[in-house]
């Protein structure tokens, strides 16, 4: 049988000393945990939230992220292509994503507040009203990806090429618009 944890919260856990046991985990939160490095292959966590914790270079084979927040974490280098795509829906409010990747994940209304995603890969993801609000994309791959009606307005360090995305409806700044103009090394005064 399956260990299942329901309404729980971990508070100052070391999970790099002593691992979290397989299974599901249903509307548990994690404040202040280090997760560094673990293997959470195959853990399911379903309606969840992180915060202040230390997840870089989590292992998430199979994982299943089922509407779950993430808020103030460090995520440095995540494969979040690993995961399981049932039901896959996350949220991150300034967190530290860089290096990870998303590719080819489902997106849709995906929100990213005040994070930062420097060189994170979203190649063939569908990022349909996605949120990049006060986000840092610099270096960030989007090839091949859906933009429609993802709103770019306040993300910061844009650099999108609009032949290599379908991007109808996608919302942009006056001054972050230049970034769809970066791969014809021209000058905008």
């Amino acid at each position: 049988m399956a260990h299942f944890v329901e309404e729980e919260t971990f508070e100052k856990e070391d999970f790099t000393l002593e691992f979290l046991e397989r299974g599901d985990y249903e509307i548990c939160t994690f404040k202040n945990c280090n997760f560094s490095n673990s293997d959470l292959t195959n853990i399911r966590f379903i309606d969840c939230e992180f915060i202040d914790c230390n997840l870089t270079g989590v292992k998430l084979g199979g994982a299943g992220l089922q509407d779950v927040r993430f808020n103030n974490c460090k995520m440095l280098g995540i494969q979040f292509d690993e995961c399981s795509d049932f039901l896959f829906q996350v949220s991150f409010d300034n967190c530290q994503l860089n290096h990870s990747s998303f590719f080819s994940n489902k997106l849709v209304k995906t929100s990213f507040s005040y994070c930062k995603l420097q060189e994170v890969d979203f190649t063939d993801c569908n990022l349909t009203s996605a949120l990049f609000d006060e986000s840092d994309i610099s270096g960030a791959t989007f090839t091949n990806c859906t933009l429609a009606k993802a709103d770019f307005r306040t993300a910061i360090n844009l650099s999108i090429d609009p032949e290599k995305n379908r991007m109808k409806g996608a919302q942009f700044s006056q001054q972050n618009v230049v970034g769809l103009l970066n791969k014809y090394q021209i000058k905008v005064e």
